[in-house]
């Protein structure tokens, strides 16, 4: 009965316009993708997803089809994972609580243990990398957004494809380069 018409963009137009951050991140990721030559996505968690509000594709060929807007679950992807450390205890077991299982692959982490004990690594670590858990050949490693008053806002990540990028690679070439362009942005956020 209902379909959607290209006003319901002036709707997330007017979300995203509403946050000077996204103008101020766009060309610190766009420098980020040059840099290590793989896309970057910023996005906010929603229930139990994460929303992409921010994405620069890399130029190559074949590329993931997200784009501003996308939801992916939350609790099995980088930015998802960051996000999620960021909440308190209570609230994070709420939300596990009510998380649909779905095997998205022979990697996906399925058990409120492990679920918890990978959360946990990310706040021991300040990143997260989640290697082909939510699709085959997807790996990405993503940092927070923290804000001037010290809190988690948003996440930024890296994503490759697991055949060219390697854990290691990951880890030693794109981490630095990502929690320095999380840095960056967070430098240029507004209190509060």
């Amino acid at each position: 009965l209902f379909t959607l018409t290209p006003r319901i963009l002036d709707l997330g137009f007017a979300y995203l316009s509403s946050l000077p951050i996204w103008n101020l991140a766009e060309p610190v990721m766009e420098d980020l993708v040059e840099q290590v030559r793989e896309s970057s996505s910023a996005a906010v968690l929603e229930g139990l997803d994460v929303v992409y509000v921010l994405r620069v594709p890399t130029h190559k060929i074949m590329r993931t089809n997200l784009g501003v807007g996308s939801r992916l679950p939350a609790f099995w992807t980088s930015m998802g994972r960051v996000l999620l450390a960021a909440l308190p205890e209570d609230e994070l077991h709420d939300r596990l609580s009510r998380l649909p299982r779905v095997r998205y692959t022979v990697r996906t982490a399925m058990d409120d243990a492990t679920l918890l004990e990978r959360i946990e690594e990310v706040r021991q670590q300040g990143w997260c990398l989640v290697n082909q858990e939510l699709e085959e050949g997807l790996i990405s490693i993503a940092a927070p957004l923290v804000n001037r008053a010290g809190k988690t806002v948003a996440a930024l990540n890296v994503s490759g494809q697991a055949n060219r990028t390697s854990e290691a690679h990951m880890r030693e070439e794109i981490l630095p380069a990502l929690l320095a362009a999380a840095e960056a942005i967070a430098q240029r956020m507004p209190r509060g």
